[in-house]
This record gives structure tokens, sequence and C-alpha cells, in this order.
């Protein structure tokens, strides 16, 4: 009954947040809607007013695909049945993995919890949530590999990044994990440091294996090209919310930190260098104090570490859960989750509600009863949105990589109202802008002969060019 709570808890609290509001699943919606029509993956631009037909890889199609489907088969709710579903299956992932590593029952418990807890921010409908899910695999593989010198589980890692390469963009850290691996197997030949069991050979053709079936995806070997040009913008760092680093405002922040500290000090418990998992904590501090969006690698590092490090009570230990109790574990935590969402009226209706809250709905709804014609000026957040809901061309959205630093840094300059706004070449050419209401750029645009406000509510306002 406990390890059902546990699995379902962080599901749960999905449920209960709601976050379909989010600003860029809705590209991703309109994407995957293209590729169901069109049986095929884009390969140019399609949402841009300025960059349309430039090239442009859809490399997350297949979950595009998937919420589409889910969007389709339930609405809204399709939505929060993603990232419910998602989370509850990292959640089990987790606990495997820390079990495997601690015995102790209750401690592999909290360890669950704390990940869970700690990587609270990242439960959206995000195609990131895939990566999350298959790290854990993969470093739960690796380390089973590691401490036994079981290497068959090793067989599962192809397939494993024959399917992140179509899903998400991050699979690039999977293969990096990857490769420390082989490092320390070639290393453990001379260097006491390298704790592996796994003969160099079996990691050599892991990790080739591995990067052949990333190339089982439509763009093939330029799926690395993307991946090294989100790897090298460095603005979007500082201009995209989700991009910037970790605020250290709320508890979650804290406990990655608490997590990272806690890994960092059983290492050093040791008094000896251990290589692989000294180097898994540095890449996972590099990686998710640079941008609050990727703490899902020191939330499973530092669990991970901790289970392999800390000894737990013997007596409890020695318990043992029945063969078949994570399995109905998964079923009851399942069932809970559906019976939560209908505990807490979660449904078509009250999800559109929260929508209309925090989106542009009424606007968009407003623009296509009165037939106003583009091209759209609109900003960064709400790009996404315009693209599902309006069907027009926009001047920017959530692909940060896409658009680059400097159209970004653009945009934002505009909708901030900066001395130079008014040179933007995009508003001027623009038939429609639509952003919040509060915001800088609309209350300039109040007073400009050029434009006149057409539409304005709680949320959005909508301003029409005169002709």
């Amino acid at each position: 009954m406990l390890l059902a709570v546990v699995f379902a808890a962080p599901a749960l609290m999905c449920v209960y947040v709601t976050r379909v509001s989010d600003t860029d699943i809705w590209w991703h919606l309109r994407t995957g809607e293209w590729i169901l029509a069109h049986h095929a993956v884009p390969r140019v631009d399609l949402y841009s007013a300025e960059l349309a037909g430039h090239p442009w890889l859809a490399y997350s199609w297949l979950y595009e695909v998937v919420v589409v489907k889910l969007f389709q088969w339930l609405g809204l709710a399709g939505i929060v049945a993603y990232t419910s579903g998602m989370v509850l299956a990292i959640t089990v992932a987790l606990f495997h993995m820390v079990r495997r590593l601690q015995g102790d029952f209750t401690l592999a418990v909290l360890l669950t919890f704390a990940a869970c807890y700690s990587m609270g921010r990242l439960y959206s409908p995000r195609p990131w949530l895939f990566t999350v899910l298959l790290f854990i695999l993969e470093v739960d593989i690796l380390m089973h590999a590691r401490r036994t010198g079981r290497v068959r589980g090793l067989l599962w890692l192809p397939a494993i990044f024959a399917l992140w390469a179509n899903v998400h963009i991050q699979f690039v850290d999977g293969l990096f994990v990857l490769g420390l691996a082989w490092v320390e197997a070639e290393a453990a030949r001379w260097w006491s440091a390298a704790e592996t069991r796994v003969p160099a050979a079996w990691m050599r053709g892991a990790l080739a294996a591995s990067l052949l079936a990333t190339l089982a995806n439509p763009f093939g070997w330029r799926i690395y090209q993307a991946a090294y040009d989100l790897a090298t913008q460095g603005g979007a760092l500082n201009k995209v919310l989700e991009l910037q680093a970790i605020p250290f405002r709320d508890l979650p922040d804290f406990s990655i930190l608490f997590l990272a500290l806690g890994s960092a000090a059983a290492l050093a418990w040791q008094r000896r260098f251990v290589l692989f998992e000294t180097a898994l904590l540095a890449f996972a501090a590099v990686l998710s104090f640079r941008s609050r969006r990727d703490v899902w690698a020191m939330a499973t590092v530092g669990v991970l570490i901790l289970a392999s490090r800390i000894t737990g009570s013997e007596k409890k230990s020695a318990v043992r859960l029945p063969r078949l109790a994570p399995a109905v574990a998964v079923l009851v935590a399942g069932l809970a989750v559906l019976a939560g969402a209908r505990v807490m009226g979660v449904n078509n209706a009250q999800l559109k509600t929260q929508l209309v809250k925090g989106l542009p709905v009424r606007a968009v709804e407003a623009v296509l009863a009165k037939g106003y014609a583009g091209p759209v000026f609109n900003n960064y957040d709400w790009g996404g949105y315009l693209i599902w809901a309006l069907r027009m061309p926009v001047s920017v959205d959530g692909r940060a990589a896409f658009y680059g630093d400097q159209r970004i840094d653009r945009s934002v300059g505009t909708w901030s109202a900066q001395p130079d706004w008014a040179s933007d070449a995009q508003l001027m050419k623009a038939g429609m802008v639509i952003g919040p209401v509060t915001a800088p750029l609309n209350q300039v645009l109040r007073m400009d002969p050029r434009f006149q406000l057409a539409y304005e509510d709680k949320v959005a306002a909508v301003f029409v060019a005169r002709r």
C-alpha cells in the first residue's frame, strides 16, 4: 500500500496543478497534427512569418504524434493524461533504480520521494519528460552492470537511444554518460578508481551500437547539428525563463542543492576517488545548475549516489517485497490517479476555464470572428498558442534555437518598449499585434497613430494596423 502511495503521489500532483496553459505544448500539437495529416516529418519551418521555408528539424516528432493523438481522443484532458502518465512512469523507474542500489526499503522510498519532489517544476507536458524517464532507465542499467558484471542489460541501451533520438534532443546527454561508462571500463585495467565489472569490449560495443541507433530517425546525422545549435545558443539562457539558472526561491530548489551536497559528501566519505560516480556528479551539477529545466540530472544522480553509498538498516534490508508487489502497486497507483482526477473535477470544461485565464483564448476568438488579417506580431511566450489557435504565421515562438539569439533579443526588446521599439521591422509590417495586456509595448501602441486597439480583456490586447 505504501508503495502505491509513493508511485501515485507525484502523478496526483500533476493532476492537481494541471498545466494545460503551458506555452510550448501548442506548437508541438500543431506539428503532430501536420505529421498525421501529411504522413511525413517537417524539414522546413511551417509557422514563422519571417523564416517560413528555412530548414528546421522537428526532432521531437514522435512525442508530438503521441500528444496530439491524446488530445484528439481526450481533448485538454489528454494533456493532463500525458503529464501524469509520464510522471507515474518516472516515479516507478526511479524506485526501481534506487531499490536495486539500496536494500533498506524505507530509505529507498525516501530517496525516491526526494527525487520526485525536487523535479516538481518539470511536471508539464513537454518532451523532456521522455528524457527524464530514459535517462533513469539508462543509468539504472549502467549501475547494475557495473556492480554485478551482468552485461545482458546493456543490450537494452540501443533500443533506448533509438527511441530517445525520436522524442527529445537531449539524448546527447545520455550518450555523454554512456561515454563516461566506457572511459571507466577502459581505465579499469590500470586504475583502481574505476569500479566497474563490465569488460571494456562490452562498453565499446554498447556505445557504438547506441550511437548507430540514434541515427534511426528521419533526419539521420543532421540531428546532431540541431543538438549542437541548441548547446551553443547561450543568449537564450538569459532570456527564456525555463533556461535560466535555479533561482533558489522554493523548497524544491534547495532540495536539489541538498542532494548535490549530500551526494558529494557521500563520495568524499569513501576517502578515495571514485571515477564514474564523481564524473557523473560533475556532469549533473553543470547541467542542472546551468538551467533549471535540467534539474532532473541532479535529482537522479544525487539519489543514485546516495542510494549506492548509504548503508541502510540490516534488518530492513533483509525484508523482501513479494514478487508481484511492484506490479500491483503500479496498477493501484494508476487507478488512484484516475480516481483523483474525477474527485478533483478535472475535465475539459474545467481545463478550458483554466486556459482562458492564462492564454489569449478570447482574443483569438475575437480575431477569428472579425477576420483581422496578419502578419501577426506577438511575444515569445504566446507564439506557440497562436500557431495552434490562430493558424497564422507568427513573428516568434518557443523554438529558441531556430530563431536564434538576435531575433529573440529583438522581440524581447520591442515588447519591453525599449527606446528603439518603433524600428522593429516585423512590428512595422504587422497587420495585427497580440500580446499580454500588461506588456509595455501595448501601452505605447495605444498612443501610436499607426495602430488602433481592436480588442482587450484581462489577459490580452489586440491592435490592428491602420490602412
